[in-house]
């Protein structure tokens, strides 16, 4: 009996110890499985995600920044549609031309015909005065003398794109320019087209020339005079040359003319230049 008792003991307890290990088993196998669903799923999920972020990163860049191909695609087209005309690869030479009251309206008008003849753009403004002077020391008449000019101005016109510094010209001459005028710009008091153009010329470190035309002078114009050269303009009193032995008024004209233009790196090539004393 006692050895049935523990026959039955030990076989319960291989039963239960049997039971205990499939059970175990059973369970790491199931949360094996569980766990490797789970494992995938979420791999999965990741990698979708990290897709749709580098989906995302994909369609930004290119809204963002061009890559070389379609730069070089962009510049390749404004150089196409450049050579072909439709848009300008340099601007010409372009020079504004004031005209004042002082005497010498020649000068302003035969610089005007240079210009014009050298095919480069002219600006002109023309004063109230420069006008009356025009009538009273030549034949021209205003209308004449506006048609040598690629472009006019009222000097009352302020907002004329030659006020502006962001319209680039290469300099402005003042021919002949009176004293009223030489005040006006030496202390900027840009009251009309022709002293606010000036104005402009100096700030924008441009070349201004001024073909002052009086005598004698005063202190009082010497000082204006001064004010204007030691801001960078360029005074030229329209001073004759008798060493080319000038035959001619329009020889002396001709070659004040071409020396002002030389102010402003142009040659008309039609005046003597000094080439030394030769012997006779």
């Amino acid at each position: 009996m006692i050895i049935l008792f523990l026959f039955l003991a030990c076989a319960g307890g291989y039963l239960a110890a049997s039971w205990k290990g499939s059970t175990s088993k059973i369970r790491n196998t199931i949360l094996g499985i569980l766990t490797s669903k789970l494992t995938g799923s979420s791999l999965e999920e990741s990698h979708g995600a990290k897709g749709k972020d580098e989906e995302s990163i994909t369609s930004v860049i290119p809204a963002q920044q061009s890559s070389p191909k379609q730069s070089l695609s962009r510049r390749s087209s404004f150089s196409t549609i450049a050579q072909a005309g439709q848009l300008p690869t340099e601007r010409p030479k372009r020079i504004v031309v004031a005209m004042t009251g002082a005497t010498g309206a020649i000068l302003g008008i035969r610089l005007l015909e240079k210009l014009r003849r050298l095919n480069i753009e002219s600006h002109l403004v023309i004063s109230k005065w420069a006008d009356a002077t025009i009538s009273w020391e030549t034949d021209y008449k205003l209308s004449q003398v506006k048609a040598l000019a690629t472009k006019t101005y009222s000097s009352r016109d302020v907002a004329a794109p030659i006020s502006s510094g962001s319209f680039r010209v290469d300099g402005m001459i003042i021919v002949p320019c009176s004293m009223k005028t030489v005040s006006a710009v030496a202390n900027g008091y840009a009251e009309d087209l022709i002293a606010r153009a000036a104005d402009v010329t100096i700030k924008e470190r441009r070349k201004l020339v001024v073909v002052a035309r009086e005598t004698p002078l005063s202190g009082i114009h010497l000082d204006n005079l001064m004010k204007i050269e030691r801001n960078g303009g360029v005074i030229f009193p329209p001073v004759p040359a008798f060493y080319t032995r000038p035959k001619t008024v329009e020889d002396i004209i001709d070659q004040s003319v071409g020396r002002m233009l030389d102010m402003f790196d142009i040659d008309c090539k039609d005046f003597e230049r000094w080439d030394g004393m030769k012997q006779n």
